[in-house]
């Protein structure tokens, strides 16, 4: 047991992102602390992953095969705990989403599986948590040089947490997809284990890599194509070439109309709707005044120089995704040299982290903005975000804003869009994603050498998967009854 104590005391030499901040402390405290931190000599790579290894007696890779409900976690009553923060008119949206299948009810209950994940075996190894992974929040995006990228795209739970947490949501979410598209026992099984046998072996390679390396390190088309196997990489190809056509143009076409020579955003309510009115009975006109002075304060100078170069056409609310219907979110047209210019930005809700109850946040050097929590996350652990990517409140409202659709694509998992065996090889491309996010925020030196290279901690993941997808379909069909029964409100369409 000394050598586990020494152990964690080691891995508490390494500089965090919270450490980095600014904070509330005395400044001649913190230029102290920082000195010690940089000037210390520091463990090597294979120290590091000697002290992971020696973490597997007090935490059997083995034990984390466990999944059992603690007494009193009522998924029902933790929705409707959500649901009171949201526009209550679009929460019987949510629920329509939700129940169309134990795969979207997986993917809209994240803070039912944060819950479950809480009393579940840890290293005490801390990386920024995704908060809400699932194969689902995967994709592709453009960067700044303009190049696609395969990444994490949801970090609206973003938060320092422990890594166990998002390997073993995307284990189960990758068996819950399996069983969504029609795959058999072995199929489940085998995406799952993809999935973080994916992740323990690329965590090992990231060990051995440079600080820079790793941080400019990302999964490009290139790449990604050359991961996949031959038969899949056709279609592969041809999900980036959709995304590359998803630009600013493309959903000018889709989602406006010209109104006296000047285009306006098309409702369909009510899924896209123009309100006059914020929720808190602000003018719209003046609410995005308040937002965007802060937002402009959130982005870089030349950020803010480009920015001004637009001028805001048209705003609408919109409904968007499974698990976060409900809160609230905008799109605001903009348009820069002429009508052809157009920019299209997300102004998005971002509330408490569902790991918040459960594990430490983060020092954000002064009073908490989810947005910004949200931000400071994706900046850290995506490799290359949006460069309008900032923040912003109205009324004690926290936004995060983004662009819309810029170049954005990714894998329908649907029966008869993805196969079994191609859904195996990209919970496989997930698995790698996620390795990469939390190499760059944690020590992928200890995690590596905790994991190992035999498949022990695979196997425990794909029974901690199986068990998982059990206890979400028993949840989904309590929650179709509740639906039934008139318990929950349930909106017509479910889209």
């Amino acid at each position: 047991m000394r050598r586990v104590n020494e152990t964690r005391d080691m891995n508490k030499e390494r500089i965090t992102a919270a450490e980095m901040a600014p904070s509330s402390e005395d400044a001649a405290e913190r230029a102290a602390r920082l000195a010690h931190a940089f000037t210390d000599p520091r463990p090597s790579v294979e120290e590091r992953m000697a002290s992971g290894k020696a973490l597997r007696e007090a935490v059997p890779r083995a034990s984390h095969a466990a999944f059992e409900r603690r007494a009193g976690v009522d998924p029902l009553q933790i929705l409707a705990t959500q649901a009171l923060t949201r526009l209550p008119q679009l929460v019987p949206v949510r629920h329509a989403r939700m129940l169309a299948s134990p795969f979207a009810f997986l993917r809209g209950s994240a803070a039912v599986m944060a819950a479950d994940l809480a009393p579940t075996p840890t290293t005490g190894l801390r990386v920024q948590a995704c908060g809400d992974m699932h194969v689902a929040n995967f994709g592709v995006f453009a960067s700044a040089e303009r190049q696609l990228l395969f990444a994490i795209n949801d970090f609206d739970e973003t938060q320092p947490g422990p890594w166990e947490w998002d390997v073993k949501r995307l284990a189960a979410s990758a068996f819950v997809a399996s069983q969504h598209i029609g795959g058999d026992a072995g199929e489940r099984q085998d995406a799952a284990r993809a999935a973080v046998s994916s992740y323990r072996q690329r965590m090992r390679r990231y060990a051995e890599m440079g600080e820079l390396e790793l941080w400019y390190d990302t999964i490009d088309s290139e790449r990604l194509l050359d991961a996949l196997p031959p038969a899949l990489r056709s279609a592969a190809g041809g999900i980036l070439d959709k995304a590359r056509k998803r630009n600013h143009m493309q959903v000018l076409d889709k989602m406006t109309d010209l109104v006296d020579d000047q285009h306006r955003i098309i409702e369909q309510r009510p899924f896209v709707v123009r309100e006059q009115w914020t929720s808190n009975g602000r003018p719209i006109e003046e609410a995005m005044g308040y937002c965007l002075a802060q937002y402009l304060d959130s982005l870089a100078p030349e950020r803010r120089l480009l920015l001004s170069h637009y001028r805001v056409i048209d705003v609408v609310q919109k409904v968007v995704g499974v698990g976060s219907v409900g809160t609230r979110c905008w799109v605001i047209l903009l348009q820069g040299r002429d009508e052809d210019d157009p920019l299209f930005l997300q102004f998005k809700e971002a509330q408490p982290s569902v790991l918040s109850p459960y594990a430490d946040g983060i020092d954000l050097g002064g009073a908490v903005n989810h947005g910004r929590r949200v931000v400071m996350g994706q900046r850290l652990i995506q490799g290359s975000p949006d460069i309008f990517l900032g923040w912003g409140e109205i009324d004690g409202v926290h936004f995060y804003i983004r662009q819309l659709r810029d170049m954005k694509g990714g894998v329908e998992l649907e029966r008869g869009a993805t196969s079994p065996h191609g859904l195996v090889e990209y919970a496989r491309l997930c698995g790698w994603a996620l390795a990469l996010a939390h190499a760059k925020s944690g020590d992928a030196a200890v995690i590596g050498g905790y994991l190992g290279k035999s498949d022990v901690f695979d196997d425990a993941l794909v029974d901690f998967a199986a068990a998982c997808a059990a206890q979400n379909k028993l949840d989904h069909e309590r929650f179709a009854l509740a639906a039934k029964q008139g318990e929950i409100e349930v909106a017509e369409v479910p889209r």
